[in-house]
């Protein structure tokens, strides 16, 4: 039998989270997420070397920081460069549940003008997500459009 090249339930590209406190962040996952723990390796020290979480229909994987690796997380750097998005059936429910299992408000709930409903959040761990429902296919042509009539009103895109 041939192995798949990329194993089945993989996305080609599937993120990979460094967190301090991995173990808590799982649990935040699951509350705020629905995230189902996969699989859970030890690291030393009681840490988490490697772990696997489905939330939705993609793969995250995660592990602890470990600074000598030069494996740095959001909370050690003092913020993040990469966000993640997450679409879901309903965004103000899972916007609300996010928030309830702690994690902070960075951009409030808004229709935006690309056809996506939205709301940005950090998560205790310093990660941030955005959480999002398609509202409407919108072409690139009109998203054009609609960015430069928000810009000449004075909002931001």
């Amino acid at each position: 039998m041939m192995v798949q090249a990329i194993p089945s339930g993989y996305a080609g590209v599937t993120p990979y989270l460094i967190i301090r406190g991995a173990a808590s962040a799982l649990e935040f996952y699951k509350k705020a997420f629905g995230a189902t723990e996969l699989m859970r390796f030890p690291g030393p020290g009681g840490t988490i070397g490697h772990a696997e979480m489905k939330i939705g229909e993609g793969v995250v994987m995660l592990a602890d920081e470990s600074v000598e690796m030069g494996h740095k997380s959001p909370q050690t750097l003092g913020g993040t460069a990469t966000s993640l998005l997450f679409y879901v059936a309903d965004v103000d429910a899972q916007f609300a549940k996010a928030l309830a299992a702690g994690g902070t408000v960075k951009q409030a709930l808004k229709d935006q003008f690309y056809g996506d409903r939205s709301g940005t959040i950090t998560d205790p761990f310093g990660h941030i997500w955005t959480i999002a429902t398609h509202k409407e296919d919108v072409s690139p042509e009109e998203m054009q459009r609609r960015m430069a009539e928000m810009q000449s009103n004075g909002q931001a895109a």
